[in-house]
Parts: C-alpha cells; structure tokens; sequence
C-alpha cells in the first residue's frame, strides 16, 4: 500500500479527514427505495382532475413493487429505478353516480423516458361504462406521467447530495443538477377559488443540524356548519378516524400528540381555544427528522357556517406544493364530502 505523499493518488489519504473514498475512485451505493415508496404514493394519491364529465381523483395504492438507489463510480452518478405501480381511482360524475377503476404503470424505470411510458386506465369488472372513463385517459393520464417525472427529478436532486466527495487536494466535484422543487399544476392541488395565499422564504435548522430553506402559506376554507362541530371534528379522535377513513390517535390537550393516515402525519397540540383555535406542531413522514411546520387554525363562527383561516409556517420549501395540496384534500375536502359541511 502506497505510504502518505506518495504512489498512486487515488489512495492517498492524508488530506481526508474521514480518509475514505479519496477521488471518488471507489463505487458508493445509495438505497433510496423507502423513501421512493413513500414519495411516490404521497405524489400518485394528489393526483385529481375534472372536467365536463364529472371529477376524478386517485384514492389507493394496490401495487408498489421495485427499488431504487443512486451509485457514485469515479465521481459519475448512476441512477438506477424500477417499479411497476398499480393505483386505484374514484370517479363522481355531474349527477353524483360513483365509479372505480384502476391505473396502471408496468414500467417506470431509468430505461424508459416519461414519454414513452405505458400507463393504462381501466374500469373495475362490475363497473358500468361511463365518460369519466375518457376524462382519467385524456387529463388523468398526463397529469400522473407528469408527477412521475417530478418523481425522478427530486431522486436526482434531493438524494444525490453528498455522493460525491471532495477531492484529496480539496476541490470539490461537480455538484448535479440544481435542486427542483416539485411543482405540479395548481389545479391539482391549489384550494378551491375562496381560499387565499401568500408565502415568504426563510431557513429552518433541524436538529441534525441541516439548514433547509422553509416557507409559510394561509389557505381560508368556508364549511356549512357552526364554529363547535368544525373545532370537534379537527380535535375528537372518533371524528378525524371517520373523515381520514383511517385509524388515529388523537390526544386533544395542550402538548398532546397526534398521529393519523397511517402514520404519515404526527405532531402535537400546542394550543386549543374551544370553538375559536387550534395550534399545532406537524409534520409529514418524509420531512428531515423531527423537522416540524407551525399549524394554525383561526375558526369564526357565522352563524350557519364558519370560516376556517389556516396558516402554516416552517414547510420545507420543496414540500410547499404538496402540503398545501394535502391539506386541502385530506382535511378539508375529505370533512366537506364526510360530514356535509
């Protein structure tokens, strides 16, 4: 083995403080299947779209199969992804009949472009035919091959940092492509016409110690009932279990935690004026560890509705899109369709 300060440089170690993987030479391995699995249901289940025929949104995963991982081989980054993607949808149309299909991707993976990726849309057996079967081929399957493809540019964005290392005389490599944020199209995701929002640019430091650049956004929402039921429906465990359709915990007191859908959001109360507030630390399953945006809920009650204010402070700014799409749709539109309000 070369000694320090001489031979073949691809060894030397004498300027590395951790001393590994000088150059780049060796070949380096990323596993990032779990956080694709997860990355990609929480992007395929925001997947919604209307038209003339009626509405149309993805509601389940029923196969999520394959692997993903990043290798780094001589400072050259080689990504590799293969999954085969089956996801169930719900269809309403203008006179509220509700139909089910499925969705299904057999293929998505490095060897194919988003372009030429077979994505197919069919009606479940004991369905009868209906247009909104057209409507999910002509805006549903462009809109899925296009949150795939936001899929595959945060893989190679988000999960290649770090990859490659300085060099033993201290330059850096190359970093890859600049990060993009995942930005689908508002109509996807954005609240409804009433809702309002603004957002300002900040960092957050998570405890880690990685400085992300965070953002805040305001949604309002009106609901057709009093300020009580909407603040019961938000804190009562049996309430929030009817409306996500899934288990939860729901601890409503002052420093109380909360964990729904699956485990995918969690948080804890730190503030609840009956009828009038609702403060909340919260996060997403996905988001750096024990990174927590600032929830609040400003309630007022007119008479037979009530206007729902929300701010949300601390959001990672790459997860802007998406966590004001999910509280739209897992909150305030799963409380309007579950409840009537």
């Amino acid at each position: 083995m070369a000694k320090w300060g001489e031979g073949d440089p691809r060894w030397i170690v004498e300027e590395r403080a951790d001393a590994t993987n000088v150059n780049n030479w060796h070949w380096t391995e990323r596993d990032v299947s779990g956080w694709s699995s997860e990355r990609l249901e929480q992007l395929l289940l925001g997947v919604r779209v209307e038209g003339s025929e009626g509405v149309c949104q993805l509601t389940d995963m029923s196969k999520l199969e394959g692997e993903a991982s990043i290798n780094n081989r001589k400072g050259k980054l080689i990504f590799f992804y293969e999954w085969q993607l089956r996801v169930g949808w719900l269809g309403t149309s203008t006179n509220g009949l509700k139909y089910r299909g499925s969705l299904e991707v057999p293929n998505l993976s490095d060897e194919n472009d988003m372009d030429d990726l077979d994505i197919s849309v069919s009606l479940c057996k004991d369905q009868p035919s209906t247009p909104l079967l057209d409507l999910m081929k002509r805006r549903g399957v462009p809109e899925v091959r296009q949150v795939l493809g936001n899929y595959v540019k945060q893989l190679k964005s988000e999960f290649s940092q770090g990859m490659i290392l300085p060099k033993a005389n201290g330059e850096n490599q190359p970093e890859p492509a600049k990060k993009e944020q995942v930005k689908p199209k508002k109509t996807l995701i954005s609240s409804p016409p009433s809702s309002t929002s603004t957002h300002t640019s900040s960092h957050s430091q998570s405890s880690a110690g990685v400085c992300i650049p965070t953002c805040t956004f305001t949604l309002t929402e009106t609901f057709l009932t009093t300020a009580d039921e909407l603040y019961r429906t938000f804190v009562n465990q049996e309430f929030v279990q009817v409306f996500t359709r899934s288990s939860a915990v729901v601890d409503a007191q002052r420093g109380g935690k909360f964990q729904l859908l699956g485990g995918n959001v969690s948080g804890e109360f730190t503030q609840l004026v009956p009828d009038k507030k609702i403060g909340m630390r919260w996060r997403f399953r996905t988001w750096p560890s024990e990174h927590y945006a600032i929830i609040t809920l400003e309630m007022e009650d007119r008479g037979d509705e009530t206007e729902l204010r929300m701010q949300c402070r601390g959001v990672p700014a790459a997860e802007e899109e998406s966590t004001r799409g999910g509280w739209t749709r897992f909150y305030f539109q799963a409380i309007k369709q579950t409840f009537g309000y």
